[in-house]
């Protein structure tokens, strides 16, 4: 892991890092030394591991939690190289769809296939990450919607360290058999217009997760509406299962 830069800003300082190649960065409280609980966040699809809403709730989680928060770029996104097999695969799946095809199975098979190299680059990043003394090997938790659900749940299905996830706007196509692997309390979004991931198959996603202890969130509007208080929801799920 090497760090390449590093900034602060009202409390909470900034480090992009690279490990093997894969471009991330670490949010952590300004002048702490302790270690503390750890978020992994997965950002959507055709964003990076700064986008706006990855940005905006880590910051949060950074200061009014004090956690420590990581992120990096999914295969083919932000600072990663383009990838031939996801364009070919896009470029097909695009006319397939201009042919009538169903977008949803469309990206249910394009998600499962990415998920194979993403899950243990993530495993990687928080073996990393828990090195530094100022994260440390505390709870663990997982935010991720959209790719960051179809990604998160084989993720989340896998990783014994997971304590608790928010996950959302993703499918039952994609990720059904890892969902009935996940037993840790999760609060899942799911916007009731959705546009690219049909109801039914997000209602099939929420049922088929395994944990005792999982909430259903479910708010008027598409894909990319998610309201903002549900943000303050997730500050109290987190608080409450990590810390």
């Amino acid at each position: 892991m090497r760090f390449i830069s590093e900034t602060a800003s009202d409390g909470v300082r900034e480090q992009l890092f690279t490990l093997s190649e894969i471009p991330g960065v670490l949010w952590t409280p300004e002048g702490t030394v302790d270690a503390r609980p750890l978020i992994l966040m997965g950002h959507g699809g055709g964003q990076h591991k700064k986008a706006p809403g990855i940005l905006a709730r880590a910051r949060r989680f950074v200061t009014e939690l004090g956690y420590a928060v990581v992120a990096v770029d999914v295969p083919a996104h932000g600072d990663r190289p383009k990838v031939e097999e996801y364009d070919r695969i896009a470029t097909e799946n695009q006319a397939r769809i201009e042919a009538g095809d169903e977008l949803a199975p469309l990206i249910a098979g394009f998600q499962a296939l990415v998920a194979r190299q993403t899950v243990p680059e993530w495993q990687a990043t928080l073996d990393a990450v828990q090195q530094l003394d100022y994260v440390g090997d505390g709870p663990v938790g997982y935010w991720g919607v959209s790719l960051g659900c179809g990604l998160g749940v084989p993720f989340v299905a896998a990783e014994p360290q997971i304590r608790a996830a928010v996950l959302g706007l993703g499918g039952a196509l994609a990720s059904a058999e890892a969902a009935a692997a996940i037993t840790v309390p999760v609060e899942f979004l799911v916007q009731w217009d959705d546009e690219r991931v049909p109801r039914v198959q997000s209602m099939a996603l929420f049922d088929a997760l395994a944990s005792t202890e999982k909430t259903l969130h479910a708010n008027p509007g598409k894909h990319g509406e998610i309201p903002a208080f549900e943000l303050d929801s997730t500050l109290r799920f987190f608080s409450r299962h990590l810390g």
